[in-house]
């Protein structure tokens, strides 16, 4: 097991389309384990391959923040196959330096996935495990939380991080106010 390095916005790397997993192998087994190391380290819920900057759809989650590890989980080419209603959610993420905004997203959703273990499944989701599971898809698709918010919240959070970045608060103390 290792910790990775997770990317933070601005880097180009958040920005790009991942490619399907062709082969569930023994990297991409280890890929999964680093995942859940470094995600539990943040410490956050989520997090998806290209934010520690592997360009593959995978994700890894874990909502139950009583009980880390009851109900991870590690998916491997998840789609969102079918969404319903809507809610808005206060987001935060790991390659977002301290930011957090609401985010309008399904209040359900359908997702279709494989594990490490080669099954194909079918998760039903509401609350934040829907939330999160789309929020850590969108990186599949290179789009971060702040990619939903208006121009202006955009801009405004722009201008924080630079004055973060300005004064030097290193990033890893930054983004522990609350990642998903």
């Amino acid at each position: 097991m290792a910790l990775r390095e997770i990317l933070t916005f601005p880097s180009p790397e958040l920005k790009k389309k991942s490619v399907d997993v062709a082969n569930i192998d023994g990297r991409i087994d280890q890929l999964a384990t680093d995942m859940v190391e470094t995600m539990y380290d943040a410490p956050g819920v989520g997090l998806a391959a290209p934010q520690v900057g592997v360009a593959e759809r995978m994700i890894v989650l874990d909502v139950n923040t009583e009980e880390p590890g009851k109900d991870l989980l590690k998916l491997i080419n998840p789609v969102v196959a079918e969404g319903r209603g809507s809610v808005l959610w206060e987001e935060g993420c790991l390659s977002v330096i301290d930011y957090t905004a609401e985010v309008k997203r399904s209040a359900e959703v359908l997702v279709r996935a494989w594990t490490v273990d080669q099954k194909e499944i079918e998760i039903e989701a509401d609350g934040l495990l829907a939330v999160a599971l789309q929020h850590e898809i969108d990186h599949l698709d290179g789009k971060l939380f702040i990619d939903r918010l208006s121009s202006l919240k955009r801009d405004l959070y722009k201008r924080k991080l630079k004055k973060i970045l300005r004064d030097e608060i290193p990033p890893r103390e930054a983004s522990r106010s609350a990642g998903i």
